[in-house]
């Protein structure tokens, strides 16, 4: 094998890289048409000036194709008249000469005819070469082949001009491309008819050269395509100036929004002169002092809520303590009381606990508003904090008659998270779940993967609605607001999980079947960082015979938890110490028509 012959590797190789190359451009063209597109919707300035100069191209391509076919064949026309008037006199001045020769024999007449040519080539107003050529099949006694001017001139005619030529009387003509030293240049040979006495008839051909015609029209080409680019260049430049002009005001504007959307409420529109952009600018600056006293007014009400809400409960402890006090003695004492005092001693601990548990749910709340919640992070199994929580919820269960069961691997499912606050999200949907079951058992799945753990409780209770489940979550809510808190919650457990859920990146969600029961899902990372794209577990229980699973990315907040939480907007403190007030009223009603039964029954003791 020689090295001009490729070698069986070679033959391998060159089809897989000429396939690298053609994927190495087509996905270089890929990168360039979609950087392209992105510059295009982008841009409106881009978008209005490819537009104009498209559209000025388009527009003098026309105007200019049309102004140069109109030039062209104006003078074409205007040269071919000419040549025809000319080609006619020249034709007329030959028949005359050779009518008044004298020539009777061969010698002679091709002498005439030699003379002739050369006296028609230098009379004419142009360059111009001549031939006589002897139309075929005449029977005459004096036979004359012809006489030219330029030999290459008799290629130049062409069978049917010469049949034309010879047919009819008058001119005949047609465009040629007559070579020259040069190059080719556009002709017009123009054929008529003339008669030698003696010799027969010939064929008197003309050639004129369009050469000066050519140059003059390219000329005027030329000029009107630098006239074209001259008029685009213009075109684009005001269209770049006009566009600036009206774009640039709506470019500041979104800056300025995008600033103003970023929290920088100070950032203002540049206002020049008194047309329709300094009104945009003028009437954007108001909008923007409008929002930004609002949302000053906003900011400050909600402090004032905040530092209301968290003000009340501190202040309330201390009254809290004392009465807590009093209330534990009288309870110590309950045996030795009668059984009315006795009850009102254990309704008064149970409200007291309700109480306490209730001022503290309103300060936790009230560090997630503050934003001055934070996470105690440790590397735990999440088994370990199910079993924990599991184990609190087991008496309530076996009071309420709810079997619990806990199904979880056996592989560990390590993830650094605030035990304590899993904890209690656990313990809130295991209390909500007994509560809600209503005698029947309540399911725990706990499973991971390779990004994060999720914890699913359901039970098969009375169950919720959709629009239900999408307000489980919000602060004091109730389903059926008949229905009695009988394990004494808050109304604020539920709300307090979704923080705790949202402060570790994670999600935490709920499904419902009215009749059929609910489930919640807690899904976290297993590490910070991690931004949540799916759950080890489903929401849906596969038991239910309706999917109407939403898409797990449209339903989920996608917090970040590398960043900070995006927590969700107060929905209003004012409203929370409305309702807590109106909980302590309802209370208190309770505690007076007790107090009132308890007096009644010591009055008809005594009557007795």
């Amino acid at each position: 094998m020689t090295e001009d012959q490729p070698g069986p590797g070679h033959e391998v190789r060159t089809p897989h890289r000429l396939a690298r190359t053609w994927r190495l451009i087509t996905v270089r063209a890929a990168r360039r048409l979609r950087h392209l597109t992105r510059a295009w919707r982008s841009s409106l300035q881009l978008r209005v000036l490819t537009l104009t100069l498209t559209g000025g191209l388009i527009a003098l391509a026309v105007l200019g194709g049309y102004l140069s076919v109109s030039v062209r064949d104006g003078l074409f026309t205007q040269r071919v008249d000419q040549i025809l008037a000319e080609s006619a006199r020249a034709a007329a001045q030959a028949q005359e000469t050779i009518d008044a020769s004298t020539a009777t024999t061969a010698p002679e007449v091709q002498q005439l005819l030699n003379d002739t040519v050369r006296g028609l080539k230098a009379g004419g107003s142009g360059e111009r070469e001549v031939s006589v050529l002897r139309t075929s099949g005449q029977q005459q006694p004096i036979l004359v082949t012809g006489a030219s001017t330029d030999s290459t001139m008799v290629g130049l005619v062409s069978a049917d001009l010469r049949a034309d030529t010879a047919a009819g009387d008058g001119q005949r003509w047609q465009s040629v491309g007559w070579s020259t030293d040069d190059g080719v240049e556009p002709a017009v040979v123009v054929g008529q008819m003339v008669t030698v006495p003696a010799a027969g008839t010939y064929e008197l051909y003309l050639l004129y050269s369009l050469q000066a015609e050519q140059e003059q029209l390219s000329f005027l080409q030329g000029v009107l395509a630098i006239g074209a680019t001259v008029l685009v260049a213009i075109l684009v430049g005001m269209t770049w100036f006009v566009t600036r002009q009206a774009v640039r005001p709506v470019q500041q504007a979104a800056e300025t929004a995008e600033q103003i959307a970023d929290g920088d409420l100070t950032r203002r529109m540049a206002v020049r002169g008194e047309d329709e952009m300094a009104r945009l600018g003028r009437s954007f600056n108001a909008m923007t002092d409008t929002l930004q006293d609002q949302i000053l007014r906003m900011e400050h009400l909600s402090a004032l809520q905040r530092r209301f809400v968290s003000d009340v409960s501190h202040e309330l402890r201390t009254p809290l303590t004392t009465v807590r006090m009093a209330g534990a003695m009288i309870y110590d004492s309950k045996d030795d009381l009668d059984p009315v005092l006795r009850r009102s001693a254990e309704l008064l601990q149970t409200q007291l606990d309700r109480f306490e548990d209730l001022l503290a749910d309103l300060l936790e709340i009230s560090r997630f508003d503050a934003g001055a919640a934070m996470l105690d992070v440790e590397a735990r199994d999440v088994r370990d904090v199910v079993s924990a929580a599991v184990d609190q919820a087991m008496p309530l269960a076996e009071r309420k008659g709810s079997w619990l069961s806990v199904v979880q691997p056996e592989r560990p499912c390590v993830a650094d998270i605030d035990p304590r606050r899993v904890e209690r999200v656990l313990r809130n949907l295991l209390v909500n779940a007994i509560e809600h079951a209503e005698g029947t058992d309540v399911q725990v799945a706990v499973a991971t993967d390779s990004r994060a753990v999720a914890v699913t409780v359901r039970d098969h209770g009375i169950g919720m609605s959709r629009d239900e489940a999408d307000h489980v979550f919000d602060r004091f809510w109730r389903a059926d607001p008949a229905r009695a808190r009988t394990t004494g919650g808050t109304g604020l457990g539920l709300a307090i999980s979704l923080e705790d859920a949202h402060l570790h990146g994670g999600w935490l969600e709920a499904w419902g079947r009215p009749g059929q029961g609910a489930a919640f899902r807690l899904t976290l990372p297993l590490r910070a960082g991690i931004t949540l794209s799916g759950s080890p577990l489903p929401l849906q229980p596969e038991d239910d015979l309706i999917d109407d699973r939403p898409d797990d990315r449209q339903s989920r907040d996608g917090s970040d938890p590398a960043a900070l939480p995006d927590l969700p907007a107060v929905t209003g403190s004012l409203e929370i110490v409305e309702r807590a007030r109106a909980a302590q009223a309802l209370r208190d009603a309770q505690t007076r028509a007790e107090a009132a039964a308890e007096r009644a029954a010591q009055q008809n003791g005594a009557d007795r």
